[in-house]
């Protein structure tokens, strides 16, 4: 049984007991995180959509903790000091070691999915998939942490999931050539939303 704290440094509710059902999650101090700066703003609302998303890098994905743990680093300096945003964009990520690696976590507004990072949590894959699938160990994680927001109150039931490219088809390809038709057939799919 694996239970989870949430950074609630920008929280304004008590952080939630994890659902028994969730898969473990890496938590920021775990990969080594730095603060945000600016800190993180709390989400009001509970979202009602889930972004799926792919790194782009590197190609070959990450199959051990150590290196998905540098990835998640590496995205996250890339995020703060190349981009200059206050922290890593997504909420969560995920290793194709099978692991759930905690961004912004549940309770914060990520900058993930532009006009939509209040209404929705973002989750990636970190790796390219533009000509290849993620491995079932990833893909099994993605879908137990997305079903773990719901049993633990952080998503709607009833949401609604999307592709990253579904926000902004002309200005990306997320979450990959080869990924994305995957999500296409994932419960909660709906492009017309």
């Amino acid at each position: 049984m694996y239970y989870y704290l949430p950074d609630t440094s920008a929280a304004t509710e008590p952080p939630r007991q994890l659902a028994k059902s969730c898969p473990y999650i890496i938590s920021r101090a775990e990969w080594g995180a730095k603060d945000a700066n600016p800190p993180l703003v709390p989400l009001t609302e509970t979202p009602g959509h889930v972004y799926i998303h792919h790194g782009a890098t590197p190609p070959d994905g990450c199959h051990s903790t150590g290196l998905c743990k540098a990835m998640v680093r590496a995205y996250q300096n890339f995020h703060q000091i190349s981009r200059g945003w206050s922290d890593i964009a997504y909420s969560f990520l995920i290793g194709e070691d099978g692991m759930a690696y905690e961004g912004r976590g549940w309770t914060n507004v990520g900058g993930h999915t532009k006009g939509h990072n209040h209404d929705g949590l973002g989750f990636c894959v970190i790796g390219d998939y533009t000509h290849r699938v993620p491995d079932a160990a990833a893909l099994n994680t993605l879908l137990a942490l997305i079903q773990c927001g719901v049993d633990s109150g952080y998503i709607t039931p009833d949401y609604i999931l999307l592709g990253h490219r579904d926000t902004a088809p002309n200005h990306t390809v997320c979450p990959g050539d080869a990924f994305y038709p995957v999500i296409q057939t994932w419960p909660h799919y709906n492009s017309t939303n």
